[in-house]
């Protein structure tokens, strides 16, 4: 039975951050807490937050029926004030009981630049639960050292260990990849590593373990502690060496083609430049709009450059026109990432002869220097 989300005059709303390295998962696991909270008659608002614009991860949390707000330019960090005004349009909307925040996968200090300003300048108007971070176990475990494989620099893995010290709870998402014996050995590391942090072992995709951590995060609240020391120089350095490309291309055929197989030979392509390029991937999402899917999507996404790009979501039809949406981040210069995509979607078009395309959006660059708006490192 659904209970009532009316909410009493002065209740607060819960404000839930998800964060985590680019291709950690967070996106599926926002709209399985969002769907799991709309299934309990709560109402729920979105943000998604990216350094660019035309993000993937919009697309796909709106054609799943929610109400989403975008905020291009920035972390949270450095566009609290975004953050704040983000909420109050979705509060004169939709007035959700929670909220979900999914910041920029390359961005930490999270606790110091966003929970602790909202906590101190907000604190009347939100309950903030504590802060979970997603992991890729593989990554994690080349990243910690345990497994062997491609992995990034250290100024970028400083950003990666810098999450997992300030999380609340650390979620290894995906936990499905790993044997039994690689998920041991990589929880063991991280609550030796990584001690403040409670650890779930969680499926997004598949739904596994996720009722523990939904259940924690909305029904407990984030507890003050001492912030972490974070070098801004490395921080902005990890950032810098990580490129980043969204584009959206309108697509025409005047003859149906199949979506899916489009999207799959795309991802394929781009990898296989990557990896002649000695690029490696952070995240590489696509979503395909098709005109006549009324909503569907099709999705998918490469997290490594030795993992095959999956399809999660599937058009049911043919399509003859639509929008495609990629994002890309690497550690690559943004010039780069931008021939191998401009190349690999020249290349597979080729495949298509009725297919024409329009590119209506590129924009390609390196993250600038964090500059939070607050830091507030003792709590109100």
């Amino acid at each position: 039975m659904k209970q009532d989300s009316s909410q009493a005059p002065g209740a607060k709303a819960r404000y839930i951050m998800v964060g985590g390295f680019l291709g950690a998962g967070k996106t599926t696991a926002v709209a399985k807490l969002a769907r799991w909270l709309t299934d309990k008659g709560q109402r729920v608002g979105l943000i998604t937050n990216d350094q660019g614009s035309h993000l993937v991860d919009t697309t796909m949390l709106a054609a799943r029926g929610f109400p989403v707000e975008e905020i291009p330019g920035g972390c949270f960090c450095c566009r609290f004030n975004s953050l704040v005004e983000a909420a109050k349009r979705l509060t004169e909307d939709s007035r959700p009981d929670v909220f979900i925040a999914e910041p920029v996968g390359s961005c930490t200090d999270l606790v110091a630049t966003v929970t602790y300003p909202l906590r101190k300048l907000y604190g009347k108007e939100f309950s903030i639960a504590p802060l979970s971070v997603l992991v890729d176990p593989i990554r994690a475990l080349r990243v910690l050292g345990l497994e062997g494989g491609g992995k990034f620099s250290e100024k970028v893995i400083y950003i990666y260990r810098k999450q997992l010290e300030e999380a609340d709870l650390i979620v290894v998402n995906k936990s499905d990849l790993p044997t039994r014996e690689q998920m041991s050995g990589l929880s063991g590391e991280l609550g030796v590593q990584f001690p403040k942090g409670r650890i779930f072992e969680v499926s997004a995709r598949h739904g596994k373990g996720l009722e523990g951590w939904f259940e924690h995060i909305t029904s407990t609240s984030q507890v003050p502690r001492a912030i972490m020391e974070v070098d801004y120089g490395v921080y902005a350095d990890g950032e810098a060496q990580l490129g980043w490309l969204n584009c959206t291309l309108r697509l025409k055929a005047t003859e149906a083609i199949d979506g899916n197989q489009l999207v799959q030979g795309l991802a394929n392509e781009v990898q296989s430049r990557l990896n002649q390029a000695g690029a490696e991937v952070a995240h590489l999402k696509m979503t395909l709009d098709a005109d006549n899917a009324l909503g569907d999507l099709a999705v998918i996404n490469l997290v490594r450059n030795d993992f095959v790009p999956e399809l999660s979501q599937n058009l049911q039809d043919r399509f003859a026109s639509g929008e495609l949406t990629i994002n890309m981040r690497a550690e690559a210069a943004p010039e780069a990432l931008r021939d191998i995509v401009k190349l690999a979607v020249e290349k597979c078009v080729q495949a298509y002869p009725t297919l024409t395309l329009d590119w209506e959006h590129m924009e390609s660059f390196r993250p600038g220097k964090p500059q939070p708006t607050h830091r507030i490192t003792v709590p109100g």
